[in-house]
């Protein structure tokens, strides 16, 4: 496909397509298979948009077959119109082989992973596209020949969030969920509350303010900040308050005015 030829080739005016120098280490073996492999794959997601595809649902549903059962076969009726089109692109990479029965046709995923209840995962492969889809979502701790370990963290989970990846989409949707019992109950449940948490953090501008010469002046500063709604958060017993960045110099002149 056109997609797949970006970098590789240049072509000016009437002139014969060339070589580029990455479409010469591609093609003259200068990069491994998977590497190439991991190449043209990065090119597909980029310009997934100009295709009217979405790019967290892509990445979702690369990281959805990375679930399913190497081998096995599944009915192409239980994907959506898209990803139908897109599994087409994923047999001419090698990440699945197509199959045409009688009356259905199937599609059989080429590598699988292993999620545990404790969230480490181990992936049974020697593709380094697999390694670099899996660390979209995961720490990878090391990577032998044909194994591929890692563990779902908070910290690698939120990452995944800040490109668009939703736990429910890490999750591999509930109803493939119900297919691939690989994926483990509590683990679908923290995923989600991890992404919850994440949502209910919200930023404020604010100034932090201690050393308060008496706690008649912490109380008088508590009260200024509490009337014009700018106090976030007091601790009584340490006299040490934080107030919204909005009000500020208008505290910052109260307590010199206390001071004098």
């Amino acid at each position: 496909m056109k997609v797949f030829q970006r970098g590789l080739l240049i072509q000016r005016d009437k002139e014969a397509p060339r070589l580029t120098e990455s479409g010469f280490q591609f093609l003259e073996c200068l990069m491994d298979t998977n590497a190439q492999l991991w190449y043209i794959v990065r090119e597909y997601i980029s310009n997934s948009q100009e295709r009217g595809i979405n790019q967290a649902d892509l990445i979702s549903f690369l990281l959805e077959l990375s679930f399913h059962v190497a081998g096995e076969a599944y009915n192409l009726n239980t994907l959506s119109e898209i990803q139908r089109s897109m599994i087409k692109d994923f047999a001419d990479l090698g990440l699945v082989k197509l199959q045409q029965g009688r009356k259905e046709s199937w599609f059989i995923p080429t590598i699988a992973d292993n999620l545990e209840t404790n969230f480490r995962i181990y992936a049974y492969s020697t593709s380094k596209l697999h390694c670099e889809i899996l660390r979209l979502f995961s720490k990878i701790e090391y990577q032998l020949p044909n194994l591929i370990v890692g563990a779902i963290t908070k910290e690698s989970l939120y990452n995944a969030f800040q490109n668009g990846i939703t736990a429910e989409q890490q999750n591999a949707h509930p109803r493939v969920a119900d297919r691939i019992p690989s994926v483990p109950e509590n683990v679908c449940d923290q995923i989600r509350l991890w992404e919850s948490d994440l949502n209910r953090v919200e930023m404020t501008p604010a100034h932090y303010y201690d050393e308060f010469p008496s706690r008649d002046v912490f109380e008088a500063a508590c009260d200024y900040a509490r009337d014009r709604s700018g106090l976030l958060w007091e601790d009584s017993k340490k006299m040490r308050l934080v107030v919204n960045a909005e009000i500020h110099m208008h505290m910052r002149e109260f307590l010199r005015g206390q001071n004098k």
